[in-house]
Parts: C-alpha cells; structure tokens; sequence
C-alpha cells in the first residue's frame, strides 16, 4: 500500500493541475461565448446539450443547472441521437455538442444531420480544429494541456473543464434573466435550499397550537396551559397583544426563589418585551433570531396581535436548519 504522504501528494497534484487548467479557461473566452450566451438568452426553444461517455455525464449535469436557474434544456445523448432521438431537436432549440477531442465517430455522424436541420450548434471542445469545432456556428475552447490522469488517458482536467464553461453559460444567462432568489425557490421548492427561501413563519405557526395566559392567570394554570400546548412557552397577552412570555425555564427558575408561589401570577415571573416575529416574515429570519438570542422559542405577532409560537424544533422538522 502506498504510504499516506505519497496519497496526500497526488491528491495535491490533482487539484494543483485542475485548478491551473480552470483558470486558464479565462485566457480562452472569446466573442464566441458571447456570442452564445445572447443567442440562447434569445431563443424561443430549448437547449439541447449532447455528448457520449463522460461528456455526456458532464452534459447532464449543465442540463441541470441551467433547468434549475431558469433556461429550459434537455440532454439528448450523442449515440442515441443517431437511432432515434433526433426527434427531441424541435425547429427553435439551440445545440450545444461536448466533446473533448471533437472528433469521436458518434459526433462526425450527428454534426451534419443537425446543420442540415437548421439549429444553431455550439461546440464546447478541447479542439477548436477538430471537426466538430470546423462545423459549430459557435466554439467555446474547452482545451487543457493535460489530464490529471497520469496515463493522460482518464477524462479529469478535460471534464472539470467542461463542467466550468457550462457554469459559466449558466451564470451569464442567470444574470441576463435577472433570476433572483425568489425564482430560484420556485425551481427548488423540495429542498433546504428552496424553503429557506419561500417558507415563511405562518406557514409553521398555524400548524402550532397557540398558548396563551393573562398577566393574573395563577401559576397552576400557566403550568396547564404550557403542558397542554406542548411547546414549552406560553404568550401572556391583554388585548390581545403580546406583553410578556414564560418559558419552562422561567418555572424553574422561579421555583428555586420563593417557598411559596400560590399567589404568584404571570405579570410575576413573566420576561417583559419578548422577541417576536411577524407572520409575513421568512422562517429563515426567525431563525436567525433565535441563534443570535440563544433562545428555541419565537412569538408571532400578525398586525401587531399575538398569534402563536414558533418553535426551534419545527424549523428543525422543515430543514432549514
């Protein structure tokens, strides 16, 4: 086995040579890309992204991230294409072709039957001389010097490479689009990412039962009151407006100060001027208020009205945290 030294020196290596091949990926953008970019940002169809082996994996992947920030594309796999799949082209849909070398047996049978359709076609290569560079209305120059492969056979550096030009054509038309956060949850409304940005606190504080209790309601019925609502915290509300809250820790606290608590009400031991939140307000707020108080507990307020609790645990449950 090789020894742990000789494993974190290819490691570095690898990384060390990627890193060098992206960022000379800058010296190579051209007007072709520009180019590229607004004709996609103004195209009425699709785009439809091509490849076979590990560019078409990379392919898949730039499919996703431009479906996800707003330009509609589909993968169509280059050796599919040729027995059958032509037929997912539609007149308006934009082509953009990966192949490192631009020159594989699959490409030079596909190049032509989409010219004579008519798409534009964009090349992403490591070839700009190849026959698929020759034939694409547009080339975006993919080229790196070598594979981090030390046989410089295994597509490494090559597929990075393409991968960061499909982030950069993501990026632009992004910000051609102007896709703001709001768009992005639309296209991510499953995930953690997608809630932080559209799950707002009543969509949490409605399901939440509401405890409340008046500043003379005695500390039996506090005691009630936190225990049946299962929360760990009580509003104490007049008029119904907040004015204080007590919390399980408030109880505790407050039994090991007085022998006697039978005449104590909850104007006694509440906590004035509690934290609060409004309905309208994004999860990912009360959140953050509750990490920068220490405190797992958040009132709501809704047009200045108490209107129930949100709690640390049910932000948990949603994953925003």
């Amino acid at each position: 086995m090789k020894d742990k030294n000789s494993i974190i020196d290819t490691a570095k290596y690898t990384i060390e040579m990627e890193s060098k091949a992206i960022s000379n990926l800058s010296n190579l953008i051209t007007n072709d890309f520009a180019h590229t970019v607004n004709l996609i940002y103004n195209s009425k169809g699709r785009v439809i992204i091509t490849g076979i082996g590990k560019s078409a994996i990379i392919a898949n992947k730039i499919v996703a991230t431009l479906n996800s920030t707003g330009t509609p594309a589909v993968f169509m796999h280059a050796a599919d294409a040729i027995h059958g799949d032509l037929g997912l082209i539609l007149k308006d849909d934009v082509v953009i072709c990966i192949s490192k070398s631009g020159n594989t047996p699959e490409i030079k049978v596909l190049v032509p039957l989409i010219k004579s359709a008519k798409n534009k076609m964009i090349a992403i290569t490591g070839n700009i001389d190849s026959f698929l560079g020759q034939q694409a209305d547009f080339v975006l120059n993919a080229y790196v010097e070598q594979e981090a492969c030390p046989n410089n056979l295994a597509p490494t550096t090559s597929t990075t490479a393409q991968l960061v030009i499909g982030d950069a054509l993501a990026v632009c038309l992004l910000e051609l689009r102007g896709f703001s956060s709001n768009d992005f949850a639309k296209y991510h409304p499953g995930g953690a990412l997608g809630k932080k940005l559209y799950l707002r606190v009543h969509d949490i504080s409605s399901i939440n039962e509401k405890p409340k209790v008046n500043l003379d309601t005695s500390i039996k019925n506090i005691i009630i009151e936190i225990t049946e609502k299962m929360l760990g915290v009580t509003a104490v509300v007049e008029n119904k407006k907040i004015v204080g809250i007590i919390t399980d820790g408030d109880l505790r606290r407050m039994l090991t100060k007085v022998d006697d608590f039978s005449n104590l009400t909850a104007k006694d031991i509440m906590s004035a001027n509690p934290k609060h939140i409004n309905v309208d307000a994004m999860a990912v707020d009360a959140l953050e208020i509750m990490e920068t108080n220490g405190i797992s507990q958040l009132l709501v307020e809704d047009n200045g009205n108490y209107a129930g609790v949100v709690h640390l645990h049910d932000l948990i449950k949603e994953g925003i945290i």
